[in-house]
This record gives structure tokens, sequence and C-alpha cells, in this order.
């Protein structure tokens, strides 16, 4: 056990500002700091009273800018009900003035989307690798993408999203995204056909692909790599099957598979992982490592041949607090 005092943890992020901290996420609404091993009393960021939380909601990503360091600047993935209405909204924040380990409580709103169901939020923010934001969205929610939001260019939910936040008022859609000139599509997609995307990561080995764990309807989870301009396949498809079942044939043209999936007699809800390039565990160089909510499972995926990856059981639930103590002292060594 790496700390102990922490009240749904669901996700971490560093400043890579050369002080070693963690800082993790509760769902609540606040952000806690682990410095030198140990959990300080008071949060970061304490934000609950702006938060709707609870099932697949709440505060779900932190990430900072690539200068943070100068610029203490830093951005969070939240859900609030306004009238009635479930949003999520994505903010920025500042580093307090006068105390490092504390934030300003002022924000600045980015994006607010509203969301039709309660559910399939997404979550995950992330600069690398070109220092524009990357922002993962569900489908909005309910059973089978009921309002089609993974297969319509015209909305945001289902996708990956990309823009510039050091430009304009509050951000610039950049020019060279896939859907800029389309008059029916939103410019800020960078891919679609996604249905809840929980956790994606860039490779830091050089490739800089892009991974993300996109969680599965009734049977199959299915890792993608995700690469510009792609549909993914929601919901006309389930993993490498035609959905919904039993549906036998459909129409695959133009959509792009995933590099794995799991069948749920094995685990239902994928929380997408990182590509492993720290040096406690030799073994795993390489190697795509993500998890499953329910069963507690930890598997690795290794590209064996180009476009060919096999899967291997890494751990469980048992054994997971150890390889993420190891992975995560590689991790902060790696970047610090």
């Amino acid at each position: 056990m790496l700390v102990a005092g922490l009240t749904n943890p669901l996700d971490f992020a560093t400043a890579k500002d050369g002080t070693g901290r963690l800082f993790i996420v509760e769902q609540g609404g606040t952000i806690r700091i682990i410095q030198r091993g140990a959990l300080l009393p008071g949060p970061f960021l304490n934000i609950t009273n702006l938060v709707e939380w609870g099932g697949e909601e709440g505060l779900l990503g932190l990430v900072f800018h690539p200068l943070y360091k100068t610029n203490g600047r830093f951005f969070v993935n939240y859900t609030r009900r306004v009238n009635g209405q479930l949003q999520t909204v994505i903010a920025e924040y500042h580093v307090s003035s006068t105390d490092p380990n504390k934030a300003d409580p002022r924000r600045k709103k980015i994006l607010v989307i509203d969301q039709p169901f309660d559910n399939h939020n997404g979550g995950q923010l992330a600069f690398v690798p070109d220092k524009f934001l990357f922002i993962a969205l569900g489908d909005g929610g309910s059973v089978g993408d009921l309002l089609g939001n993974g297969q319509k260019l015209g909305t945001l939910l289902g996708k990956l999203l990309r823009i510039n936040v050091d430009s304009g008022t509050p951000y610039v859609i950049l020019p060279d995204n896939p859907f800029v000139g389309n008059p029916s599509a939103r410019g800020e997609i960078w891919a679609y056909g996604l249905r809840n995307p929980w956790r994606f990561s860039f490779d830091r080995g050089g490739t800089h692909r892009l991974f993300a764990g996109d969680v599965g309807q009734d049977n199959y989870e299915e890792v993608d790599i995700i690469r510009r301009g792609r549909n993914y396949g929601w919901n006309i498809m389930e993993g490498f099957h035609c959905y919904p079942p039993p549906t036998a044939n459909c129409d695959m043209m133009g959509l792009t598979t995933p590099i794995a999936e799991y069948s749920h007699s094995l685990g239902e809800a994928v929380i997408g992982g990182y590509v492993y390039r720290g040096s406690a565990m030799p073994a795993l160089q390489g190697v795509y490592v993500f998890g499953d909510y329910l069963s507690g499972k930890v598997w690795g995926l290794r590209e064996v041949l180009p476009g060919t990856w096999q899967r291997k059981g890494v751990g469980s639930a048992g054994s997971l607090t150890w390889n993420v103590a190891a992975g995560l002292a590689a991790f902060l060594r790696k970047d610090h």
C-alpha cells in the first residue's frame, strides 16, 4: 500500500515540476497530494460544491499543462447538474500564487457539454505529445447508444477531441483536425465511434501511439489504438462483433477494429493503462498494461508482429498493489 486515507480515488497525475509530488483525483470533487510518500492533510483542490458524483459521475480527470512549472495551469473534467441537466465541464485552474500545495479556486470553463443520461461520461484528459489538449467523452449513456451519438459527427459525445487551449477564448480548433471544413461535423473531433473511453494514454517510447480502453456493452471489452479521423465502430460494432447481437452481418466499411478484445466471461469494464517504459520490471518493457474493473484482472498486450497483439495475464487484485507500486516508482524516476 502506497498511502491510506483516500476516498474514491480514480485518477492520478504528476505536474512534472521536479517536486516528485503525486496528485490523486477523488471522485467526489477533491484532488489530494502525496509528497515524499505521505498524504498531505489538506486538498490541493476542493470543488465538491460544483460536482455531482456517484456511479459514473464526479471529478473524473486531471492533467497539468506541459509548462505547469512556469505557468501553473491545470485542467479538470467533472460532471455537474444545472436546472436538472447533467453536464460535463472541462475547466482550467491555476496553482495558488502563495502556496504550491493549494490551487486558486477561480476557474475558467473551457467546454460545457450536455449529457442526455447519467453514465458514459469518459473523463480522461492528456496533453502528450504535441502540447494540445485531448479529451475523451462517452456516447451520452443509457444502453446501446439510443441517440446514435457515436456515429454522429455533429456532437462531441462518443468522441476523442483535440483542441488548443493556449490560444483563443476559450480555445482554438486545430486546423489539421480531421473534420475541419466539414459543415456537418464538429471541428474539435479527432476520432469517433467510441462508447465510453475509460482512460487513454500515449506511448512515451517514441511512437506516441494513443492507446484507449473502451468499455463495452453486454459482451465484449476492447482496446484501441486511436488514430486521426478514424471511426471505431460503436454502435455498429462491439469489439470485433456486429451490434446488437445476434446480428451476423453489418457494414464494416471505414471502421477501425480494436487491437484486442475480451469477453465478459473474463471481466466487465476495461480500464485503459499505459505502455510500460520503466526499468523496475524489464519483462514488461514495451507492453501495454491494462486492467478490468469488475474482475480485478490485469493484462499486458505485446505487439509480436506489426498489428498483431498477444495478451498475457500480469496480475489480479491480489497482486495489483505490487505491480502498481513498482511501475509507479519507475514512472516517477523517468519523469523527474
